[in-house]
């Protein structure tokens, strides 16, 4: 990695994907393959919140699974923490924590036996696994559903207990994907600020989102993904200049369609 303080480094990741003929009669699509994401290059440094940003289907979420190795790339690599996410894949995933709201948690079993689980699987002594469910589990008011099953809690409180799950290892690197989709607005200020909390620990955060008012509250760095390409990235003085980040962002959105018409 050139710059010391990077720890997410990827460069040239592509991944397409085969559409089903029923895919390709409902998209209008002219072939079987669709590229999600296009040679894309990312940098993410030590400490910061880095936010994904661009519209759906803009393969924010395939870069986020690539970056967590739940699949792997067509070309290019990265390293997360000086670990390769085609060498290294287990150590990555030691290093890392990844929420996606497309992961859903067993409905059957409860927030409790699975803080258990998921710290048995990343191998966290006992005690400091008691320790660490203790102090999430009451930070975000899991306490009291703590025997509940995942099946009868609200959707705010399963969001909250994926976060903590997510957790269990005390990795140095999130990856969030749309941390706060669907959520309320009160459950979504508590996910928000505890990653401000974890960005001032030390942590170093991934999150992809739409919204422009949570990548200009939240991110110290981003980059806007438009039809799998990363066309802007950087601080927000940097990616704005000091114009309207939507206005910015509907600019570049335009010309990167007009370049694939």
């Amino acid at each position: 990695m050139a710059n010391p303080q990077t720890i997410v480094q990827a460069k040239g990741l592509c991944k397409t994907f085969k559409l089903s003929a029923k895919q390709q009669r409902i998209e209008n699509a002219p072939g079987r393959l669709r590229v999600a994401v296009d040679h894309l290059d990312l940098s993410a440094n030590k400490g910061e919140i880095y936010g994904l940003l661009g519209p759906n289907g803009a393969g924010k979420t395939t870069v986020l699974r690539m970056l967590a190795t739940l699949i792997k790339p067509d070309e290019g690599e990265a390293h997360i923490d000086g670990f390769s996410i085609g060498a290294d894949p287990e150590k990555v995933r030691a290093a890392v924590g990844f929420l996606t709201s497309e992961l859903k948690l067993e409905d059957f079993f409860t927030p409790d036996y699975l803080f258990g689980f998921f710290s048995t699987l990343h191998n966290v002594p006992p005690a400091i696994a008691a320790q660490r469910k203790d102090a999430l589990f009451t930070r975000f008011g899991i306490d009291e559903f703590a025997q509940v099953k995942v099946g009868n809690l609200s959707t705010g409180m399963k969001q909250k207990a994926s976060l903590v799950l997510s957790l269990v290892h005390n990795p140095d690197v999130i990856i969030f994907d749309e941390p706060t989709n669907g959520l309320d607005v009160i459950t979504a200020r508590v996910v928000t600020d505890y990653l401000l909390e974890l960005r001032d620990q030390g942590k170093s955060i991934i999150l992809s989102t739409h919204i422009f008012t949570l990548a200009e509250k939240l991110c110290d760095r981003m980059g806007i993904i438009i039809n799998g390409r990363m066309v802007s990235e950087g601080t927000l003085e940097e990616v704005a200049a000091g114009r309207d980040l939507e206005e910015v962002f509907f600019d570049l959105y335009s010309a990167a369609t007009k370049e694939v018409a």
